[in-house]
């Protein structure tokens, strides 16, 4: 019990912190640094955001609750926090699968099918945004009827249990909605990285080829930029895709059968990871000097 408590804390601690100072960074350079502002910026300042409220929303009541503070949410506090944590997990999927696609089509070469979408998918970003938050606050929209505070809760037959919040099993109709609407966007999303990560690849590893006499003119080469953004690359897709996929088969499961202890906590803390470590990633891309 304290060891995951123990590792959940130093999730939450990494992830909260990892964020801000990426945040931090962003803003440096957007405001303070025009020559080094770039549309890009603007996608991974709003999920960086995203990123903190996903992390924030789920670590502080759990924290609070750890150290035996009871019933520390009425009905309306908890509808706010569960909705906007869920809302926030699927916008953080959103923004990174569109940064994703925006990067791919940004080193897309002048020749491909891509190069006539270059100059104008700037003008998309303000209404994907829009469109992340009308859609992931409809998904999620039915929580705010279902979830309250447990001493509201009366049917413990039918409830999910985070300890400081309870909610009510949704009829077999409305889940089946909820559920058809998280697949078709999980799915999207990680079929869009997958394949814009797998196409960046190729055209870093094709860029490498060329430039490779240059590299091994120097006695000790050191890893050139488009290396480092491949590893990058490579490592935020393993950790997204691998990561979902196991929040979203513990959310199917968890629809499927009646409350298990802990696991609903377990399903929280697999969704808080990956804000952890897409900080991490991103200030170690920008510190040693990759291109984003």
């Amino acid at each position: 019990m304290y060891q995951v408590f123990f590792f959940f804390l130093s999730l939450f601690v990494i992830g909260f912190i990892g964020n801000i100072v990426l945040l931090v960074l962003l803003f440096n350079t957007f405001f303070f640094q025009p020559h080094g502002k770039k549309p890009i910026y603007l996608i991974v300042i709003h999920l960086t955001l995203a990123n903190i409220l996903t992390i924030t929303l789920t670590g502080i009541p759990e924290i609070i609750y750890f150290f035996g503070i009871r019933n520390i949410m009425g009905d309306i506090s908890c509808k706010i926090v569960i909705y906007f944590h869920r809302v926030c997990r699927g916008l953080s999927l959103c923004c990174t699968s569109f940064m994703s696609l925006f990067q791919a089509v940004k080193i897309a070469p002048s020749n491909s099918r891509w190069a006539w979408l270059k100059p104008r998918i700037s003008s998309f970003i303000f209404p994907a945004f829009t469109l992340f938050w009308i859609a992931n606050l409809l998904i999620y929209f039915r929580v705010i009827l279902s979830v309250g505070a447990p001493y509201n809760t009366t049917n413990l037959e039918q409830v999910y249990n985070l300890k400081y919040c309870m909610g009510a099993d949704p009829d077999k109709l409305q889940r089946m909605g909820i559920q058809l609407g998280m697949a078709i966007r999980d799915f999207l999303c990680m079929f869009l990285m997958i394949w814009t990560s797998m196409y960046m690849v190729k055209l870093l590893f094709m860029h490498q080829k060329t430039v490779q006499h240059v590299h091994s003119a120097s006695l000790s080469p050191r890893p050139s930029h488009e290396t480092k953004a491949t590893h990058t690359i490579v490592a935020l897709v393993s950790c997204f895709v691998f990561l979902n996929c196991t929040s979203c088969c513990l959310n199917i499961y968890l629809s499927q059968v009646h409350h298990i202890q802990g696991l609903e906590n377990i399903t929280s803390y697999v969704s808080s990871f990956y804000p952890a470590m897409y900080a991490c990633l991103m200030i170690r891309n920008k510190v040693r000097g990759a291109r984003w």
